[in-house]
C-alpha cells in the first residue's frame, strides 16, 4: 500500500470516529431540545413555525445550488475558483433572504395565519447568512477538518438550544422555535471563516466554474423535486387541518427524522470525499460504498425499530402525555423513514460518481409520483398523509438503485438485498419487542423501554447466530476501522491547503 493510500485511509478512518462521536453530542442536545421543548410550548407553536419552514426551507436547497458538494466532489479545486462559488453563494442567498420576505405575506394568506408574517420576516436573513457560509464548511469538510466543522456547529446549536429555553419559559412560544433556527445560522457565520483559516477573493475569470456549477445545478434542480415531495405534507396539513394537526404531525416527522440526520449527516461528511477519492479505482469505492450502507442501515434500523416497538412509552417520556396523537404517526413514518436511509447509497453514488444529470432525470421521473400520493392522502386525513408519504418513499428506492446503477460498475442487486435483509431483520425484532411489552401488563413507561430493548436485542442476537447473512453484517460493522483503513485513494496535486 502506497504512503498515500495509507494517509487517507487514516484520514478516512480518524474522520468517521470524530463525525461519529461529534454526532452523540448533537443527539444529546437535540433529544434534550425535544424533551425540554415540548413540555413548554404547545402543539400550535410549532405547527406555526412548520407552516413557514415547509415553503421557504426549498430556498436554502437553492441557496447551496449544490455548489458545496461539487466542492467536496472536485478533485482539484484552487483559491480562486473557491472564492467565485462563494460569491455565488453568497449572491443566491441576498436574492432569496429579499424573496423570503417579500413572500411572506402570500404566506400567511395560505394558510390563512396572520402570525406567519412576522416569523417570515425573521427567517429570511438566514439564507444570507448560510450563503455566507457554505463554501467555509466544504472547505474544512473537503480537507477533512471534522473536529473544527463539527465543534463550531455543535457550539452553535447548543447556544441557539439554551437561548429557546429561555425564550421558551418566558413564555415567548413559538418565537423561541424562530430563535432557535436564526442565532446558531449567526454563530457559524462569524465562527467559521476564523476556524477555516481562508478567506476569499475576488471572483475569478480566469478560472473557470463552469463544470462545478453545471454539477450543481443538476443537483440543485434534484434537491427541490426531493424537498417538494417530503414537505408538501406539512403543506397539505397545514392548510387543510390547522397549525396543532401540523403540529403534531411535525412532532412524529422530526422523531423519524432525528436518528436520519444524525446518522446519514457524519456518514455522508465521511463517504462523499472518501469515494470522490476512490472513483478511479471501482473494486474499493464498491467495497467502501457496500461497507457504508450496511453501517447506515443497521444503525438507522436499531433505532428505528426501537422506537416504533416501543413508541408510545418513548412519546410519553420524550415528549409527555399531550403529545399522544404523534405515536401512530410516527410508526408509519418511521417506515419512510428507512427507505429515506437505504436511498442514500444511490445518492452517494450520485455525487462521487458525478451523476447529478441522471440523477435529475430520477427524481423528475419519480418525485411527481410521492407528491401525487400525498395529496391524495389528505383526502383520508393527517394519517392517510403520512400512509402516503410513507408509500412513496418504499416504491422509489429499488428504482433508485436500478436508475444510477445501471451502466456504471457497480453491481445495484446487492444493494437491493442489503436493504432488503435489514428491513426483514429489524422489521421482525421490532415486533416481537412490541408484542412482549404489550402482553406483559402493568408497567410504567421506563419499564416498557427497558424490556423492549433487552427483547430487540435478544432477537437481533438470535438472528446473528441462526442467519449467516446478518451475522457478516454484524462482522462489517464491528470491523469499520479497519475496512475505513483499506480505502484507498490520493490527495490530489494542485489543492489549496488549509
Amino acid at each position: 500500500m502506497s504512503a498515500p493510500a495509507r494517509s487517507l485511509g487514516r484520514t478516512a478512518s480518524r474522520g468517521a470516529a470524530t463525525t461519529m462521536g461529534a454526532q452523540g453530542v448533537r443527539i444529546v442536545v437535540q433529544v434534550t431540545g425535544i424533551v425540554l421543548l415540548a413540555r413548554l410550548l404547545s402543539p400550535s407553536d410549532y405547527g406555526v413555525t412548520a407552516m413557514v419552514l415547509a415553503i421557504v426551507g426549498v430556498g436554502e436547497i437553492v441557496r447551496d445550488f449544490g455548489l458545496s458538494s461539487a466542492a467536496i466532489q472536485a478533485k482539484t479545486l484552487s483559491h480562486g475558483q473557491r472564492s467565485t462559488l462563494f460569491w455565488i453563494n453568497v449572491g443566491i442567498g441576498a436574492l432569496l433572504s429579499i424573496a423570503c420576505a417579500a413572500l411572506a405575506v402570500p404566506i400567511s394568506a395560505l394558510y390563512a395565519d396572520p402570525r406567519l408574517v412576522a416569523v417570515a420576516i425573521a427567517l429570511a436573513p438566514t439564507f444570507l447568512l448560510n450563503g455566507f457560509s457554505t463554501q467555509f464548511r466544504a472547505h474544512l469538510n473537503r480537507d477533512f477538518r471534522f473536529v473544527s466543522l463539527s465543534s463550531v456547529e455543535i457550539g452553535a446549536q447548543i447556544t441557539g438550544l439554551g437561548v429557546a429555553l429561555v425564550l421558551a419559559t418566558w413564555g415567548w412560544g413559538y418565537w423561541a422555535l424562530v430563535v432557535q433556527q436564526v442565532l446558531p445560522v449567526l454563530l457559524m457565520a462569524f465562527a467559521l471563516p476564523v476556524v477555516a483559516g481562508w478567506w476569499p477573493g475576488l471572483p475569478s475569470r480566469t478560472e473557470s466554474v463552469r463544470g462545478l456549477v453545471s454539477f450543481g445545478g443538476h443537483l440543485v434542480a434534484s434537491q427541490v423535486l426531493v424537498y417538494a415531495s417530503r414537505n408538501v405534507d406539512s403543506v397539505m396539513i397545514g392548510r387543510l387541518f390547522g397549525p396543532a394537526s401540523l403540529g403534531f404531525y411535525n412532532r412524529a416527522f422530526q422523531l423519524m427524522v432525528l436518528p436520519l440526520n444524525q446518522i446519514n449527516a457524519p456518514a455522508s461528511r465521511v463517504a462523499l470525499p472518501t469515494l470522490s477519492r476512490l472513483q478511479d479505482d471501482p473494486e474499493r469505492y464498491a467495497r467502501f460504498l457496500a461497507v457504508g450502507q450496511i453501517v447506515l442501515l443497521n444503525i438507522v434500523a436499531g433505532v428505528l425499530a426501537f422506537s416504533v416497538a416501543q413508541a408510545p412509552a418513548l412519546v410519553a417520556v420524550a415528549l409527555g402525555p399531550r403529545w399522544e396523537p404523534t405515536v401512530h404517526l410516527f410508526q408509519i413514518l418511521a417506515i419512510a423513514g428507512f427507505f429515506q436511509a437505504a436511498a442514500y447509497a444511490t445518492y452517494w453514488v450520485s455525487l462521487s460518481l458525478g451523476l447529478t444529470k441522471r440523477f435529475f432525470w430520477y427524481t423528475i421521473a419519480t418525485r411527481p409520483v410521492v407528491i401525487g400520493l400525498i395529496v391524495a392522502g389528505a383526502l383520508w386525513g393527517v394519517e392517510g398523509v403520512a400512509w402516503a408519504y410513507t408509500i412513496g418513499n418504499v416504491l422509489v428506492w429499488p428504482i433508485g438503485i436500478v436508475w444510477m446503477t445501471r451502466g456504471t460498475f457497480l453491481r445495484g442487486a446487492p444493494l437491493f438485498w442489503a436493504g432488503a435483509r435489514t428491513v426483514a431483520v429489524y422489521g421482525i425484532a421490532a415486533g416481537l419487542s412490541a408484542a412482549v411489552t404489550a402482553l406483559w401488563p402493568g408497567l410504567d413507561d421506563i419499564a416498557d423501554l427497558v424490556v423492549g430493548a433487552v427483547v430487540l436485542v435478544a432477537a437481533l442476537a438470535l438472528t446473528m447466530v441462526v442467519l449467516p447473512a446478518y451475522r457478516r453484517d454484524v462482522r462489517t460493522i464491528l470491523a469499520l476501522r479497519q475496512h475505513l483503513r483499506r480505502a484507498r485513494g490520493t490527495r490530489n496535486a494542485g489543492e489549496d491547503t488549509p
